[in-house]
């Protein structure tokens, strides 16, 4: 299975492309859409869009994975990551992707064994995990993380396990 895992934001989204079959995965690309302060935000939800379709076009995925919905103080961050996710959500569906979603704290626990870890630790954890040769950047690495709790999710699922246990 070949996943696309995004971690959506305005101005930095990280992606992740990652081979799974059974215990062995590995990250066949990871990286960021950086979009500059200076662009517009209907611009940066354009390049977010294309960036992920040529991605998907270059890597034919057969799923996307993405962080669920989170709760922020603010209502403007809460609307710029729901445009963010509606630009990754939509080159998804324009492909032909079903989109899978994951609670952070479960991400977490996929990569790191607890739902309260922190950014530093994915990070190390992913490196570890699929024998990156350099720690990712915080947005890489979430969504590498993003990419490795769904592989877990669906192999335990292979296996007869209930929704939400992992492998």
């Amino acid at each position: 299975m070949r996943v696309l895992a995004i971690d959506a934001s305005l101005r930095n989204t990280g992606v992740a492309i990652v081979d799974g079959n059974g215990a062995q995965m590995r990250a066949l690309y990871f990286g960021i859409i950086h979009n500059a302060s200076s662009l517009r935000s209907s611009s940066c939800l354009v390049a977010i869009r294309d960036r992920l379709a040529e991605l998907i076009h270059e890597h034919e995925p057969d799923c996307c994975a993405l962080e669920s919905v989170i709760y922020v103080q603010s209502y403007k961050t809460a609307i710029s990551l729901g445009a963010a996710r509606g630009a990754a959500i939509l080159a998804a569906a324009e492909h032909g992707l079903p989109v899978f979603e994951y609670a952070p704290t479960r991400i977490k626990q996929a990569a790191v064994g607890r739902g309260s870890a922190a950014k530093n630790q994915v990070a190390f954890m992913v490196r570890a995990l699929l024998g990156l040769t350099e720690t990712p950047s915080a947005d890489a690495a979430d969504a590498l993380a993003i990419a490795l709790a769904h592989v877990r999710t669906q192999e335990g699922a292979r296996h007869g396990l209930p929704a939400g246990a992992q492998i």
